[in-house]
């Protein structure tokens, strides 16, 4: 395969992003979706900032650079939300550490402060909701039985939309209901399959005619088939594809929420603390490397424990 062409650095400082760039890219084992997302962040900051050289970079014009972020409105006049602009903080504080290990004198990265960063808002289904939207994917159509599968997957083993799509039909151990599955950062951990997610899988597997490799696969109306899909050597979905027909069913279901794949991930995670799970368990099952991101979990069964504690807490009769 011919290798992909580099933009030619023009200043310094986008040479060494693409240092730093290269650096997460081997050193660090990151993905190249946040590759490319560090790499907009860095470049639309060397833009805005017209900056250079690494002494460019100034407390003051990173200041600057927050304000511009904090202030700055889209074309309904909503401004960034404030997860957004502490990541353009985080990278370029990341950023100038490399500098820092790399002996070049800049701006310290410790001058750069994320501050607090608000509570994340976690939208998760109810069980019962969950049974409706699964419901929903009744048929025996091949197409039917795949989006079920699809679903009962999604919330039994609390996967990733990408992790999802990746998979493979040698991948999926049915008989030990468990497999392996390589999440952010290529770490690999194990996910479990409920019976009922097996069935559902089973059904689809036992369904499918075609030789493709991947576990998913699209079926598309004759005649509506695109060019790209053409050009591609599988019929894997893609992720707007999940999208779209996890947003079917809950609509479906009559679920007035906005449903997302990502929702039955929090779902996942969810059931399993409301039912007794410890966080280091959901941690591992969801393949988060910092127990901090599991905590957000938290905050959701913090209020059903204190929804328990006022519906029993108290109900003894006063003995005479």
């Amino acid at each position: 395969m011919e290798k992909e062409k580099q933009k030619k650095p023009r200043t310094e400082l986008e040479r060494l992003a693409q240092e730093f760039l290269d650096h997460l890219e081997i050193e660090m084992n990151r993905s190249r979706r946040t590759l490319e997302s560090y790499g907009r962040v860095l470049s639309h900051f060397f833009q805005w900032g017209e900056l250079v050289i690494p002494a460019d970079i100034t407390f003051g014009r990173v200041r600057e650079y927050r304000l511009y972020l904090n202030r700055k409105e889209n074309g309904r006049g909503e401004t960034l939300k404030k997860n957004t602009q502490a990541y353009h903080a985080i990278v370029i504080r990341t950023f100038l550490k490399y500098l820092a290990k790399q002996d070049i004198s800049t701006l310290a990265a410790e001058k750069v402060e994320v501050g607090k960063i608000p509570d994340r808002q976690v939208d998760f289904l109810e069980f019962d909701e969950v049974e409706r939207l699964i419901a929903a994917t009744q048929g025996i159509d091949a197409k039917s039985l795949r989006d079920r599968a699809i679903v009962e997957l999604l919330f039994s083993s609390g996967l990733r939309v990408s992790e999802l799509i990746g998979l493979d039909r040698n991948h999926v151990n049915l008989d030990k209901e468990e497999f392996s599955v390589r999440g952010k950062g290529s770490k690999l951990r194990i996910v479990f399959l409920s019976p009922d997610a097996r069935l559902a899988l089973k059904a689809y597997l036992d369904k499918r005619t075609d030789i493709d490799p991947a576990l998913f696969v699209g079926y598309p109306k004759k005649g509506l088939q695109t060019k790209k899909a053409k050009e591609r050597d599988t019929e894997r979905l893609t992720p707007r594809t999940v999208q779209r027909l996890v947003k079917h069913y809950a609509k479906k279901a009559g679920i007035v929420k906005d449903v997302h794949p990502h929702t039955l991930r929090h779902s996942f995670a969810t059931d399993l603390l409301i039912n007794g799970a410890d966080i280091r368990s959901v941690q591992a099952m969801l393949g988060h490397a910092s127990i901090t991101t599991t905590q957000v979990y938290t905050h959701i069964t913090n209020e059903r424990l204190k929804e328990v504690h006022r519906s029993f807490h108290a109900k003894r009769k006063k003995s005479a």
